[in-house]
């Protein structure tokens, strides 16, 4: 995502930011306007540029909890902001371990939420559930022990519940585990993204008949038996990483091949939000129009899945180049095939048409 602007003093910031480096201002992100608000000098009212005041309010997990750096509207559900409603189970902080695992969580979950906002996808808590409208929601669960190799919680989806486990919050946890499946890649943002992409494939794909016959002309039948075809995959895989397939997990089962294809829609997405947020082009490549410039009219978030793979291709090259520069792995070692690219178009235009055009 771009970069987000002080409204008090006009520092670029990240989202995460809760108190201005230059100016000491109280901020807080108002995700209805995709901006920040400051905190005034009576400590209780919020501000937009400019000193107009906002009729918002912290959300109740930051009073609570000091948990969440966004802003909610007076009479919101529970006090809660858009993010934090979704949440059903939050892990028991009485472990001194859990508290700064589970505020990572909520920062890679607010990102989440960002992309989906801005996208348009429908977002109904489990109250707002209602015949053919799957609502989400969160379990964040911790099991002692789980960080140094013990029993942990199993990170999956079911009927809009996405269930986490805090212990990937942990550097050197989910490095262990990444090595241990041999994956390529692993984040916190990643499993987010990817259940959620379960979550939408019941929301939006699985009640339409005429939606769901074209997803499985390119993905496959998801009667295929679940449970089988998960036990062949990590018993040997059953089927080979073609350039047919995002990753080699997205082989083990259609639902898996659209969760990571969706996962990767809102990587790239939110990648070249980020490159374009700052005003990055890649004239070396000769950029997304072949002359040295740079698209201005290009939207990541509303743009074809062709174009987002045209543009993603040099950017992915140049981060990558970066980060072997630096010592580390590839930040996206994945290679947009066309039939990954079509599997991507039919993402977009999900998002298109529940977004309303």
């Amino acid at each position: 995502m771009r970069p987000f602007d002080c409204p008090n003093c006009g520092r670029l910031n990240h989202f995460e930011v809760r108190v201005c480096p230059a100016c000491s201002a109280t901020l807080g992100y108002d995700p209805e306007a995709d901006a920040f608000r400051f905190l005034a000098d009576d400590r209780t009212t919020w501000r937009e540029r400019g000193g107009r005041p906002a009729d918002m309010m912290v959300c109740a997990n930051n009073n609570r909890f000091g948990i969440c750096n966004w802003l909610t509207t007076p009479g919101a559900p529970n006090g809660m902001c858009r993010a934090c409603r979704h949440n059903r189970t939050i892990p028991d902080l009485a472990d001194p371990a859990v508290p700064p695992l589970w505020a990572r969580v909520e920062e890679a979950k607010r990102r989440l939420f960002h992309s989906l906002i801005r996208l348009g996808l429908p977002l109904e808590t489990k109250a707002e559930e209602r015949p053919g409208v799957q609502g989400l929601a969160f379990d964040f669960l911790y099991r002692p022990g789980s960080l140094q190799g013990g029993h942990k919680v199993v990170t999956g989806h079911d009927e809009g519940l996405i269930t986490l486990d805090v212990s990937e919050a942990d550097d050197a946890h989910r490095e262990r585990v990444r090595q241990q499946m041999g994956e390529p890649y692993r984040t916190l943002l990643g499993h987010f993204r990817h259940e959620a992409g379960h979550h939408y494939w019941s929301r939006l794909v699985a009640p339409d008949p005429a939606r769901l016959e074209q997803w499985r002309a390119l993905f496959g039948d998801e009667r295929e038996d679940y449970g089988a075809a998960l036990a062949a995959h990590y018993n040997g895989g059953r089927k080979a990483w073609t350039e047919g397939y995002v990753s080699h997990y997205a082989t083990s089962h259609p639902w898996e091949d659209f969760a990571e294809t969706f996962a990767h829609y809102l990587h790239i997405v939110d990648t070249l939000a980020t490159v374009r947020g700052f005003g990055l082009s890649l004239t070396a490549f000769g950029g997304v129009n072949g002359d040295g410039r740079v698209e201005l009219g290009f939207d990541p978030y509303a743009a074809d899945a062709a174009a987002l793979a045209a543009e993603m291709a040099p950017v992915s090259f140049a981060m990558n180049a970066v980060n072997r520069a630096m010592g580390q792995s590839d930040l996206y070692p994945f290679n947009l095939t066309g039939a990954i690219v079509g599997k991507l178009a039919f993402v977009q235009d999900m998002a298109r048409a529940a977004r309303g055009g």
